[in-house]
């Protein structure tokens, strides 16, 4: 004899919106016509199918892995998925974009510095320096980026002064490079970098020596916003100091750009 109860029929499985979230980027009911596209494979050449959202992708013909040049991670710099969006990429993709790290070193750096202008500024100008030193001479592009957007960065506690030491500037630079879950050998070197920058300390490096170089570069065009007419005797001055050949081309651009455009304002001057 039953109890009248019939057998439960089994709802429908919880969903998981972990798995099922998508951003805007990875939807494809958000996609345009040119997200499905074909490149080139480097070793045969025969044309490889792409849909955007795929890191790699194996050619027909040959083979080989290819990675997709078109994929775009700009928007890790300010995601707070971006880590399990970068954590399911092949190795050899994430290799070849590491440089994304600045990108979210650069936002960390300002949230950090938030209303600090003055070290933004310097920082973001020495940041362009430092990449083009880096290009030019082959150093770690991650490394010397992220030590130039962190080795002025300060914390101001409510109603205190400033950090300043050096010290306590590469526990900050540390702790936001942990934040990011950058490599564990990156986050040391920066480290070494941003001590020996505030101490005086000589590092036989390249990186060291570019973001040395960076640093002189982006405070000296600071200065010269303020004083142009100075341009020649301070870039004088600073060239013996600059570590790469690089570094010094880059002086001399610095203060032939300068030392024109007060020809060119005093010009104007003399027309009017």
């Amino acid at each position: 004899m039953g109890f009248g109860f019939e057998a439960a029929t089994p709802g429908p499985e919880p969903i998981d919106r972990s798995k099922t979230m998508k951003c805007p980027g990875q939807d494809t009911r958000y996609w345009k016509g040119d997200a499905i596209y074909e490149v080139p494979c480097p070793n045969c050449g025969h044309m490889v199918e792409f849909f955007k959202d795929e890191p790699t992708h194996k050619c027909k013909n040959c083979g080989t892995k290819v990675i997709n040049p078109k994929m775009d991670f700009g928007c890790a710099a300010h995601c707070k998925f971006a880590a399990q969006c970068l954590g399911e990429l092949p190795p050899e993709l994430l290799a070849q974009r590491e440089d994304l790290l600045k990108d979210r070193v650069a936002v960390e750096m300002k949230l950090t510095l938030k209303k600090d202008f003055r070290r933004v500024g310097q920082a973001t100008r020495s940041a362009r320096y430092v990449e083009k030193i880096a290009r030019a001479t082959g150093a770690d592009l991650a490394i010397v980026l992220s030590s130039t957007y962190l080795q002025d960065v300060v914390v101001k506690p409510q109603g205190s002064e400033p950090v300043s030491t050096a010290e306590e500037k590469v526990t900050a630079a540390k702790a936001i490079l942990e934040k990011l879950s950058a490599r564990e050998d990156l986050n040391t070197e920066v480290c070494e970098i941003i001590e020996a920058i505030h101490t005086g300390k000589n590092l036989d490096s390249i990186n060291y020596q570019a973001v040395h170089d960076a640093i002189l570069l982006g405070e000296l065009q600071g200065r010269l916003k303020k004083t142009p007419e100075m341009a020649e005797p301070l870039g004088r001055e600073l060239a013996p100091r600059l570590l790469t050949e690089e570094g010094k081309e880059l002086l001399q651009v610095l203060v032939a750009d300068v030392v024109k455009d007060i020809e060119k304002t005093g010009a104007k001057a003399a027309e009017g």
